[in-house]
């Protein structure tokens, strides 16, 4: 058995073999034969019973040929694909094509008259936001180009004429044909504002470059703040929405800085030490009222140093009181009680010459605070945070300036003369008051936005064309550089910091000599419509992503915009796609480009202007 084995293995190891490769054989006529009858497009079936053992049984009749069909019999529906939702934002009536959503007159007469209070903001709520496009009023036609503008302006455009009756006599505003002429006058300056600035020039200096920021309090039409602008002094003109009806919208219409505002309970929308001046002429403040607590807020917004110029009652009331209709005891009063509070904040009175009087805000509080002693009020405030002054309460406290080390120090940091005070380093940033901010972080910033800047005029041709734009908003403008990076151009930029931002900077907006204000972008800005020529908006829709709708910020971003205006944003692509979507169901003419630094980047810029159109004729429905 042993010497047969090795033969009997091999034996069946062949049989194997053999049975392998007829399998193999077999399989493959097989597979050839289906093959060849499957290309003829038919499968002969006898109809007779096979063999039990068959896998596959196929019943026939009469012998016959059938197709076997294959296809399936049961379908699963298709998803349906998304409906994208259909933006629809319809003319409003013409009836509100000067609409203020948060000082519309008819609410404001459901808040408090003490004190002025209903004429300060009070925006709409959620149920009561138009969802409707603000239309220009019928004619509107774009305005004179700079410097022109200053004096001239289109009838249409702010069809009004209250002011050129109640003012007649003081060169406000005057209507011939179908331009409205702004002489340049105003209550207290008659003979126009050049000559009155003339004026307070000779008693302070305006033209070293140490005052470049001021605030104009009841501006009227800001013929002050559009004559400072030759001598390179930006002012930000302020009036609310009053009986006037139209003052503040005359001066953007001019191309002169304004908003609507008043200073009533509230603080006014800047941080602290934001002007160098500060100005009222005969704008009707009881500056010495309410414990000064109105000289106490203008204190707040003026630099260490910086003046403050009072012209009207009751100055010079010697000489007017007669035309002012007021007794002298009462003048004399008023005077008195505006002193009174002056020395209580350690202002020093420079001078009172003819119908101006100026005082100076001290450059530390060192004596100040020692003069406690005897100034029992007011006192010196210990919590609220300076900066802070969007819908803030105003207290009867004395703002305290920053420490200093001596007492010829400028608390603060001292600012550079204008126009190196654009560039050189602001003192916020140098003392690492912000964190996160440094001298070499702000030079690369202001680098980074002239590149910036530079790229748009090569897109935008109407951006790179001199007087196409004056008015300009940057609705997210954090360092200002922007506007920094514009400054030759012969235009103005509203540098707007949103309270949601991650850091307060409009603080250093101010301290390189641009201006500019607080706002909510879920709530409506503080201006008429039609305000500016060009808005920017840099990531701005990702800060407000899940605080308020996309929608509503274009809509604002609508009415505050001209026809034919245009607008740049930069932000992420997917937003941006959201973004223009809307703005085709507004009407607007938009395309998206490259990142400057080219495709590979996912931030983008969308170029769009709005398109020319007004209300229909008043006889027309």
């Amino acid at each position: 058995m042993a010497i047969l084995s090795p033969y009997l293995t091999f034996k069946a190891k062949k049989f194997n073999l053999y049975k392998i490769t007829i399998t193999i054989i077999l399989c493959t006529v097989f597979y050839l034969v289906g093959f060849y009858k499957d290309s003829r497009g038919t499968i002969s079936i006898n109809a007779t019973s096979s063999s039990s053992s068959t896998a596959f049984r196929c019943a026939s009749t009469n012998h016959s040929t059938t197709t076997l069909d294959f296809a399936a019999r049961h379908f699963a529906q298709d998803p349906k694909p998304p409906v994208a939702r259909e933006h629809h934002f319809p003319p409003c009536e013409p009836k509100f094509s000067e609409y203020t959503p948060c000082e519309d007159v008819e609410r404001s007469v459901r808040f408090d008259r003490d004190r002025l209070i209903y004429r300060e903001r009070h925006c709409p709520e959620s149920h009561e936001i138009l969802k409707c496009r603000v239309p220009p009023p019928y004619g509107y036609k774009v305005p004179f180009s700079w410097p022109e503008s200053r004096g001239l302006a289109w009838y249409a455009n702010v069809p009004h004429k209250d002011l050129t009756v109640e003012k007649k006599n003081q060169n406000w505003v005057r209507v011939e044909g179908e331009r409205l002429r702004f002489p340049g006058g105003g209550t207290m300056f008659p003979r126009g504002a050049d000559a009155y600035i003339d004026a307070i020039g000779k008693l302070i200096d305006l033209k070293d470059g140490s005052i470049r920021t001021a605030i104009d309090t009841g501006c009227g039409v800001a013929s002050w703040g559009a004559y400072l602008l030759s001598r390179n002094i930006l002012t930000v003109s302020f009036a609310p929405r009053d009986t006037h009806v139209s003052q503040v919208q005359f001066a953007l219409e001019r191309g002169v800085p304004a908003l609507i505002g008043i200073i009533a309970s509230i603080r006014l929308p800047y941080p602290s030490r934001s002007f160098d001046m500060a100005h009222c002429s005969r704008c009707l403040v009881p500056w010495g009222k309410y414990d000064g607590q109105y000289l106490i807020e203008i204190d707040r917004i003026l630099r260490p140093g910086g003046y403050w110029i009072l012209s009207g009652p009751p100055i010079n009331w010697e000489t007017h009181w007669k035309g002012w209709n007021r007794t002298r005891e009462h003048l004399r009063a008023e005077q008195s009680q505006i002193e009174g509070v002056a020395k209580s904040l350690c202002w020093r009175k420079l001078v009172q010459r003819n119908d101006i009087a100026i005082w100076q805000k001290p450059t530390n509080h060192v004596h100040c605070k020692v003069n406690r002693k005897v100034f029992k009020r007011p006192l010196f405030c210990k919590s609220q945070n300076p900066d802070m002054a969007w819908y803030t309460k105003m207290e009867t406290c004395l703002t305290p300036l920053p420490e200093v080390a001596g007492i010829r120090d400028i608390a603060g940091g001292q600012l550079a003369k204008w126009p190196e005070r654009l560039n050189a380093i602001p003192p916020r940033i140098s003392s690492g008051s912000l964190e996160g901010l440094t001298a070499n972080s702000f030079v690369e910033n202001s680098e980074l936005w002239k590149k910036r800047v530079a790229y748009y005029k090569k897109i935008d041709y109407q951006l790179a064309k001199t007087g196409r734009y004056r008015n300009l908003l940057d609705m997210n403008a954090h360092l200002g550089g922007f506007a920094a990076a514009l400054v030759d151009d012969p235009v103005w930029v509203m540098n707007v910091v949103p309270v949601q931002a991650k850091m307060n900077t409009l603080g250093v907006i101010f301290q390189r000599g641009l201006i500019g204000t607080y706002q909510n972008w879920c709530e409506a800005m503080s201006t008429y419509p039609r305000t500016y020529d060009f808005i920017h908006v840099d990531s701005l829709f990702s800060l407000y992503e899940n605080r308020c709708g996309v929608e509503d910020i274009l809509l604002e971003m609508d009415r505050i915009l001209r026809p034919e205006g245009s607008v740049i944003i930069r932000d992420d692509v997917d937003i941006l796609l959201n973004v223009k979507a809307i703005m085709d169901a507004m009407q607007w003419d938009g395309r998206i480009t490259d990142h400057e630094s080219g495709p590979h980047e996912r931030e983008k810029i969308l170029f769009a202007t709005k398109m020319y159109w007004t209300a229909p004729r008043p006889d027309q429905d």
